[in-house]
């Protein structure tokens, strides 16, 4: 199934990318683009790169680390 109409990337390339090492859903995005233009297949694409961490992992996903809003250190220190 196509996850990201955007990027072209399917839930096989989400299953692809966590079984060559990727733990992380922010490397995800990095890598492949899912998630990274319009931004309204990040929940599904999220859930797809949980399930192959967990499948991966023996039914924990404890080594894959989902999506964390990241904020610059300027906007931390401006208030």
């Amino acid at each position: 199934m196509i996850v990201c109409l955007c990027r072209r990337i399917s839930d096989r390339d989400i299953q692809h990318a966590v079984r060559e090492g990727i733990n992380s859903f922010d490397v995800l995005q990095d890598e492949t683009g899912v998630s990274s233009h319009c931004g309204a297949c990040h929940d599904c694409a999220n859930e797809v790169f949980q399930e192959a961490c967990a499948a991966l992992h023996g039914g924990g996903a404890e080594t894959c680390h989902a999506s964390q809003k990241v904020i610059s250190i300027a906007t931390a220190f401006a208030t």
